[in-house]
């Protein structure tokens, strides 16, 4: 994405979309302009986030449309878990690339092997370590799965 920060690119996909009439894309990106914005002022003080917390604030509204999807699904609802799907995958364009499993395993192997870490009493180290090299490219829980059973 060139020079442009990742907000300056939402918004001018955002006015591509509009003048498209693309309906889907314009009501994902305004739900995470409007996201983006609450997470700005939340806090004790307002704050600008840089692409690292605008792509925090992108995986959150993507793990929300996965969780509504299996929800709607569960309640024979396949029209809105297809809405859900469409949403999630324009907020997937926003985030980096998902590790598959056989990356996500040897990024472990080598993370723990680095640290020196085989006992299980680490995990809480071993996540922390292995969490900032995965850096929001896969699930927590499988990150956490795949680290308890290295250190089983």
């Amino acid at each position: 994405m060139s020079d442009a920060t990742l907000m300056q690119q939402i918004r001018a996909d955002l006015t591509t979309a509009m003048k498209a009439k693309d309906k889907v894309t314009v009501r994902t990106l305004r739900a995470v302009v409007a996201a983006v914005q609450e997470a700005e002022v939340a806090g004790s003080a307002a704050t600008s986030l840089d692409d690292d917390g605008v792509q925090k604030v992108i995986a959150a509204q993507a793990k929300r449309r996965v969780e509504a999807a299996e929800a709607f699904d569960a309640g024979d609802r396949a029209e809105k878990a297809a809405d859900e799907r469409a949403e999630l995958a324009v907020l997937e364009g926003y985030l980096p690339k998902a590790l598959s499993e056989d990356e996500l395993a040897a990024l472990v192997d080598e993370t723990l092997q680095a640290e020196g870490i085989t006992e299980k009493a680490d995990m809480g180290k071993a996540m922390k370590a292995v969490n900032q090299k995965v850096a929001g490219r896969a699930d927590g829980r499988t990150v956490a799965d795949m680290v308890k059973s290295r250190l089983a």
